[in-house]
């Protein structure tokens, strides 16, 4: 199960009390005070891990609380510290508080870890309060409350390229051909139900790529029409769009219209899709009708896109789109490390 949204609720653990105690020996007439702290209460931490590549395990354990600390002792012991809880979640997650709507954290990279929420902290015993003129204090302090917290986790996938179009326009089958992923295909629309990874190797280069099949959008998917609006935010860390459009004699669309319409789309859902660079791919050449061909081209031209025929069936133009979209992304790449680096998720 794809699950890429969930929202949970995470409880530190509290702090333990401290301990009001007076030390009793023999040959100890004046052993004073002797209660010890208590212990930190536990802190709930979420970690980035490749080996997860969904929210599904959160969908049925949305609650989760850390151990409170142990309370202090006589004989200045101290509490015991509860241990820390850590949450693992797919490398591209970003928390944001669920009550604010404020960004938490944005899980780039695999093993970044951050605390979403602190442990209280224990309280002191008498024998911290122990001075001069105050040589039995019968004072002592209550453990902290630990932070508690409802967090709405959204994952956004890490691919580089994202192919996005109509239903039907053999997004899948691309993907299939591009790389060793295996999406489910099939002669009818909405066909792709959740995100298909594959990696993507140059021919004849050392560069490779990670490339994402986004379901299919409808007009009206930034509204939340058909499937698009579940899944336009994996697009959003893409550096690259390849528009796949059906040139086929036989799918009754129009190239210049799907065209418009996605890109519509992606600009009413906004986080600057619209302007993400972005290559035509002309689907289905094998079956392809020369007028919609040619205008597909003639678009591509009047908008400075380049565009890539291929038949995913035949392998025709396949080796040319690999090395057209490493090309593009080498350029992205190079741009991206000449920008001025994002604000940390501390300045924000």
């Amino acid at each position: 199960m794809f699950v890429d949204e969930v929202e949970i609720r995470v409880q530190a653990g509290g702090g333990g009390n401290g301990c009001l105690a007076f030390r009793r020996e023999k040959y100890v007439p004046r052993g004073g005070p002797s209660g010890g702290d208590g212990g930190h209460g536990g802190s709930v931490v979420l970690e980035s891990s490749e080996r997860h590549n969904t929210l599904v395990h959160f969908r049925f354990n949305p609650e989760h609380r850390a151990k409170r600390g142990g309370h202090g002792l006589g004989s200045n012991c101290h509490g015991k510290n509860a241990p820390d809880i850590v949450l693992r979640v797919p490398v591209g997650t970003v928390a944001y508080d669920a009550a604010t709507g404020e960004l938490v954290a944005d899980f780039d990279q695999p093993g970044q870890r951050h605390i979403v929420a602190r442990g209280g902290k224990g309280g002191r015993g008498n024998a911290r309060f122990a001075t001069s003129t105050n040589r039995a204090p019968r004072r002592f302090e209550m453990g902290e409350p630990g932070e508690e917290r409802r967090l709405r986790l959204e994952l956004k996938l890490l691919a580089e390229v994202g192919l996005i179009g109509f239903p039907n326009v053999g997004k899948s089958t691309l993907v299939s051909v591009l790389s060793a992923a295996r999406p489910k295909i099939a002669n009818y629309p909405f066909t792709t139900l959740t995100p298909n990874l594959g990696v993507v190797v140059e021919p004849d280069g050392d560069d490779s790529f990670v490339v994402a099949d986004i379901p299919g959008l409808i007009e009206g998917a930034h509204a939340g029409a058909g499937l698009g609006v579940q899944f336009l935010r994996h697009v959003e860390r893409t550096r690259l769009l390849a528009h796949v459009v059906d040139v086929s004699e036989f799918s009754g669309r129009e190239p210049e219209l799907d065209f418009a319409v996605i890109l519509e789309e992606l600009r009413r859902f906004g986080a600057g899709l619209a302007e993400k660079p972005m290559v035509v791919v002309a689907s289905k050449i094998d079956v392809a009708a020369p007028a919609k061909l040619e205008a597909l081209r003639d678009l591509s031209r009047r908008l400075d896109l380049p565009m890539y025929p291929v038949s995913a069936v035949t392998g025709e133009g396949i080796a040319a789109l690999k090395h057209g979209l490493a090309a593009r992304l080498r350029q992205a790449r190079e741009a991206a490390a000449a920008a001025p680096p994002p604000p940390s998720v501390a300045a924000l």
